[in-house]
């Protein structure tokens, strides 16, 4: 093989290598990148849904069993939940669920996802608890953004009424 004809080769695949290396990097940086401290606010609904627009049904205790209703606190939440769904449609959910299609706090009690993430189950009790302290909607979730909602035992909150 002559000289030039190598040297083309290796320059190509070295080529290659930085492309597909920086393709790579790019792609995990969407994955990583908010998950650090400070890095962004997931998706929520800045207000309540129009009049006359019906949320879709978030499930309830029935409908939970096995792995998704192993802990009272579990299936309390989805009690709870069924009693300020305008609330959680204004709540953004830090376990960045919004990657999967969910677009605020309420999507993840329309299935079961809410019962096996402790993000969602924190938020749901902080956003119940600063609602039956008559706090609106945009105060619940200012205090979800600072981080209040890390403080929520689930083991007590199971007794919240």
């Amino acid at each position: 093989m002559t000289r030039p004809l190598l040297q083309s080769k290796i320059l190509h695949r070295t080529l290659t290598l930085a492309f597909l290396f920086l393709v790579t990097l790019t792609m995990s940086a969407q994955w990583t990148a908010p998950q650090e401290e400070g890095g962004g606010v997931p998706a929520y609904n800045a207000g309540p849904p129009p009049k006359g627009t019906k949320l879709p049904r978030l499930l309830n205790k029935a409908d939970l069993w096995g792995a998704d209703a192993q802990n009272p606190y579990q299936t309390h939440a989805y009690e709870l939940a069924a009693k300020i769904p305008n609330v959680l449609h204004q709540q953004p959910c830090y376990c960045y669920c919004d990657r999967m299609g969910h677009n605020s706090l309420h999507s993840c009690f329309e299935n079961t996802h809410g019962a096996q993430c402790a993000t969602c189950l924190k938020e749901l009790y902080y956003s119940y608890q600063q609602h039956q302290k008559a706090r609106s909607a945009s105060q619940i979730r200012a205090g979800i953004i600072r981080g209040e909602w890390k403080q929520i035992d689930l083991m007590s909150a199971a007794t919240m009424n």
